[in-house]
Formats: structure tokens, C-alpha cells, sequence
């Protein structure tokens, strides 16, 4: 396969990601406590992961995040990807498959995700600027179980090559209405504001992935790009995880994903008490990849499994139904963005 400068730049995003990686997570989880109860009056064995998002049955609450595809190298990412999602229950995202309608032979790079992953959930990814026709497709290339259709203007803005023109709703809304698949509107990064959230449930759209400030950040990715390196100021831009999961509180018709700078068990608990049905993590998986070996990253997935049982064990909580019913003490500064954006908690 010809190495085009699209695939070149899928290249450059996986080894960026994993140049900036870095194991502190600025998401806020640890501005986030839980109360410890001593008597929890069950057993570990008692604890049920499955969860629901939309129609979509899931038997642990934790997703493999989107990450790539597009080129040879990523195109082998994505088929771990698609064995780690098997032995482990989870649910896996692909990347972006946009260049995939420009190329056909990018098509090979993305069905690894479901070749390795025949009987698991496997979601199709798309940019918002797509109609629905293109949607189809790229759902129909995975056989996916649902659609995460990405909002990624910060990303754009300071790619050197991105968009300058942002006008999505209407294809959202036409995608949601015409797939027979969930549609999934996911940022990647930047984090929603409850504003948002009301423009996507006025065009019916009922399942979010948040993309929360905290985790891989595609601003200071596109900006290491950009010759004169200008916008670093824009390395800090939007809502962290925690607020943007606080934002979504406000609008409860809405099933979440939570994804962004989530790096242990403890995160994935705290995400699903604030609302969450599903947590994700592209970054933590992907370094930990690279680092050691399908093998490893799989029993790591598998830990995470079993750290959240634990977790939900010492809150006396047998369900991720329970765990949403859990009340989490806010820092301070958590308190201040709260009452400065009119939040209820």
C-alpha cells in the first residue's frame, strides 16, 4: 500500500500521541472522593458490570477508545486492538475511517478491528462533516454496532491542513434519523458543555461520548505540527472529563461515554457514579501496547475489570445501576465551576 499523505499524517498522530503521553492525567478524577462504606453486606462475586447504551448491550462498562487506521502501521494497532476487545469483553471504537472513502486500500487498515473481533461490539467512526450516505458506508465496512460520529473543531482549527467551515448539525441529525444503527457524537479532547448537549438532543441524538480535556491532546499534536509551532496557548483549551460530566448532568434524556485521561479503575468508578454508562481510554491502552505486548495489555484490561469490582465492592454497590446512584465529594474548584456555570449536583 502507497503511503499517502493522509496515511502519513495517521502516522504521525499515533507517534505524537505517544510522544506526549504522560501517566498524570489533568481530567480532575482526583478532585473526586468517594465516602467508604465498612460494611458493604455482599461479595465481590455479587458485582454485575454489564451496562446498556442505547440498545447496545455491554458486559463490562469500559470501551477500547478510537485511535486510528489508514495506514500499514496503524492498520496492525487497529487488529491488536480488535484481539484485545475479544479476550476481554470490551467494546472497541475505530478511528477515524474518513480516508478510507478517499482510498479504497485503507479499507484493509480498519476491518482488522472486526475480523479479530467477530462476535464483539465494534463501533464505525466518521467526521461530522459527512452526509449520511458516507455514514452507511463506513458502518457497513466494520459491520458496526453503532456509529460515533466525531466534533473535533478545536482539533481542525489548529491542524495545518484542517477545516475552516463547521456547520454538522444537520448532518448529525440526518444520520441519526436514516442509520439503523445508535449514533454516537463524539469530541475528542476538548470536552461538551451543556449548551452542546442541548444542540445535539434538539437534532435527536441520545448517546454522547464526551472526550473530555485530560487525556490525548490533539491540539498540542496539530500544533507540533504546524511549522512555527504558534498555538501552544491553546494546549489547555476546554472542559476536563469531570466537567464535562458534570455539564451532561444537566441533561439526563442522554446516555454518556466518558473518555479522557482515564488511567485506572479508580477513574472508571468515579466516571460511572457521575453519570456515565460507558468509559473509555485510548492513550493509557495504546502506551501500554507499545510498551509490552498483546499478551500484558490484556491482562492489564482484565485488571482494570477486576479493580472496578473491587471498587464497587467497598461502596456496597453490586451494579453500575448503584454505582450512578453514588454521591462524590467535589473539590473545591470542582464546587466553583459548578456554581459559576449553574450546575446542579
Amino acid at each position: 500500500m502507497e503511503i499517502s499523505r493522509h496515511a502519513h499524517r495517521k502516522d504521525e498522530h499515533l507517534s505524537l500521541a505517544e510522544k506526549f503521553y504522560t501517566p498524570v492525567a489533568a481530567s480532575q478524577f482526583d478532585d473526586l472522593r468517594f465516602i467508604h462504606q465498612s460494611l458493604p453486606e455482599m461479595a465481590v462475586a455479587d458485582v454485575d458490570l454489564t451496562t446498556h447504551l442505547g440498545p447496545l448491550s455491554l458486559p463490562v462498562p469500559l470501551l477500547i477508545e478510537a485511535m486510528t487506521g489508514g495506514s500499514p502501521r496503524t492498520g496492525k494497532v487497529n487488529a491488536s486492538l480488535g484481539r484485545l476487545a475479544a479476550q476481554t469483553g470490551m467494546a472497541v471504537a475505530s478511528g477515524s475511517q474518513s480516508i478510507a472513502l478517499k482510498d479504497s486500500q485503507a479499507i484493509a487498515t480498519f476491518t482488522p478491528l472486526r475480523e479479530n473481533n467477530p462476535d464483539g461490539l465494534v463501533f464505525a467512526n466518521i467526521g461530522a462533516g459527512h452526509g449520511s450516505q458516507d455514514a452507511r458506508t463506513v458502518v457497513d465496512m466494520l459491520a458496526a454496532d453503532a456509529l460515533e460520529i466525531h466534533i473535533n473543531t478545536a482539533q481542525e482549527l489548529v491542524m495545518p491542513e484542517g477545516d475552516r467551515t463547521f456547520h454538522w448539525l444537520d448532518n448529525i441529525g440526518e444520520a441519526v434519523a436514516r442509520l439503523d444503527v445508535p449514533v454516537i457524537v463524539k469530541e475528542v479532547g476538548f470536552g461538551m458543555a451543556h449548551e452542546t448537549l442541548q444542540q445535539l438532543a434538539a437534532v435527536g441524538v441520545t448517546l454522547v461520548d464526551l472526550g473530555g480535556r485530560g487525556g490525548t491532546n490533539f491540539a498540542q499534536i496539530e500544533n507540533f505540527r504546524r511549522p512555527g509551532k504558534d498555538l501552544d496557548y491553546l494546549a489547555g483549551w476546554g472542559q476536563t472529563t469531570v466537567e464535562s460530566l458534570l455539564e451532561a448532568r444537566q441533561q439526563p434524556e442522554l446516555q454518556v461515554i466518558a473518555t479522557g485521561g482515564i488511567r485506572q479503575p479508580l477513574d472508571v468508578a468515579k466516571a460511572l457514579a457521575l453519570g456515565a454508562n460507558v468509559v473509555g481510554s485510548a492513550g493509557q491502552i495504546l502506551h501500554h501496547l507499545i510498551k509490552t505486548d498483546e499478551a500484558a495489555t490484556t491482562q492489564f484490561l482484565l485488571d482494570w475489570q477486576t479493580g472496578l469490582k473491587t471498587i464497587m465492592t467497598l461502596l456496597g454497590t453490586t451494579s453500575i445501576a448503584d454505582l450512578q446512584q453514588q454521591r462524590l465529594l467535589l473539590s473545591r474548584d470542582l464546587r466553583d465551576y459548578c456554581e459559576q456555570r449553574q450546575l446542579t449536583y
